[in-house]
């Protein structure tokens, strides 16, 4: 019974987080959301100040480097990412396929969702002249932001599946590609950092909301997503057994 009940939680422990996370970053978006309704998308505590930082530490090669940053969290990019999260989640060539769809599908939610968030906020980009890269629509969420996080989200996961060493190292690789194409918006002047939380908020909520559905409605495709499992301990017979076991008695040395 004790080794049963250190291996079953797992999943449904991996549910309940997903639930409760997906519940208070929508909670934290949607007070961010209403703050700048109410405020007609004026800028919050700290983005002047960020913007104004960034506009003033713009060396040729960290601009560069911010623009390479950014280019890879629009376009084709995100998309490559997400079908190899697909092919790494499968097991065989069908659940590949349907792995891949599936990651491809939510990143493609989410940014249709975003660009309806978007549309309804409306709000204004910092000003031109500080901007250091192209960029078009409105300002929140931040849609480079949302797509790298919601990709990266998918790999880690796909990596804390499957990854069987070394994983450790690509989940904290892939977390920083996310969080640096977020900053890269503030950085080039074509975002307020609270347009990039916005995208976070967004990107956890979305994130966590499919793996709570997935899990709640497709549970043993899940349990190929689960936590690892302890090695079950011996039973109480396997114990009982083993102490009345007969013993080697070592051969008494020689005098």
């Amino acid at each position: 019974m004790a080794s049963a009940r250190r291996i079953a939680p797992s999943r449904e422990d991996a549910t309940d987080l997903a639930g409760s996370v997906a519940v208070g970053s929508a909670v934290a978006f949607v007070l961010l959301t209403l703050i700048l309704i109410g405020r007609d998308g004026a800028t919050l505590f700290g983005d002047e100040a960020l913007t104004s930082w960034s506009v003033g530490h713009r060396p040729d090669v960290a601009l560069a480097a911010a623009r390479g940053v950014t280019y890879t969290g629009t376009g084709i990019v995100p998309y490559v990412l997400v079908a190899v999260a697909g092919l790494v989640l499968g097991r065989t060539a069908r659940r590949r396929i349907l792995a891949v769809v599936g990651c491809l599908g939510c990143l493609a939610a989410a940014q249709a969702l975003r660009y309806g968030v978007m549309s309804l906020v409306t709000r204004p980009r910092p000003a031109t002249a500080d901007w250091a890269t192209h960029a078009s629509g409105w300002s929140f969420p931040s849609g480079h932001t949302t797509t790298s996080a919601v990709t990266g989200g998918l790999l880690i996961l796909a990596l804390l599946a499957r990854a069987p060493r070394g994983r450790k190292s690509l989940v904290v690789v892939i977390g920083c590609w996310a969080v640096l194409v977020g900053l890269s918006r503030v950085y080039l002047g074509v975002h307020w950092f609270s347009d990039v939380l916005g995208g976070w908020l967004f990107s956890l909520c979305w994130l966590s909301l499919c793996t709570y559905l997935f899990a709640r409605f497709a549970p043993r495709a899940c349990s190929a997503i689960s936590a690892p499992r302890l090695r079950p301990g011996p039973t109480t017979e396997e114990r009982r057994h083993d102490s009345h076991a007969p013993r080697d008695v070592p051969p008494h040395s020689a005098p």
